[in-house]
């Protein structure tokens, strides 16, 4: 989920990678601002898409390798949806985060939040004697479009 102030994550993001030694580079520029005003996950064909259309043309092999250094530093969350796809969505350093209904027939994906899901999650977790550090929700089925 993108954080509610997109400097925030995207200058958060730039001070991991160079922590880690990693150096700027135009195509990891390119797709942490990108990723950093999105409300949702998006694929890397989607973020070529935005990207070219912004005139910053970018290779996917390059998209996919900014996605998986991401990834690698907890910066970013790997959505899979299905059918070897994944979308990429940032990782907000608050903890802060969404759920994901996803229609199977048109691909459509929706976030949505629910605290009352969030706090069944910690029960089932207390009750089996774990805590739990993260979770990934994704419901599947058909939108009102595609019924």
């Amino acid at each position: 989920m993108s954080s509610a102030n997109p400097h925030a994550w995207s200058e958060h993001a730039r001070a991991v990678l160079a922590r880690a030694g990693r150096q700027r580079g135009g195509a990891r520029e390119r797709v942490i601002e990108l990723l950093a005003r999105q409300p949702c996950a998006l694929s890397a064909v989607e973020i070529e898409d935005e990207l070219r259309a912004r005139g910053e043309a970018t290779g996917r092999a390059s998209i996919y390798r900014v996605l998986d250094l991401l990834v690698e530093h907890g910066l970013a969350e790997r959505v899979t949806v299905g059918q070897g796809q994944a979308r990429f969505e940032t990782v907000d350093p608050t903890g802060e985060h969404h759920h994901h209904l996803i229609c199977e027939r048109c691909g459509r994906l929706v976030a949505f939040d629910d605290p009352g899901l969030e706090r069944a999650i910690d029960r089932v977790g207390q009750r089996l004697g774990m805590r739990v550090e993260r979770h990934d929700v994704l419901l599947r089925g058909a939108c009102e479009r595609c019924e």
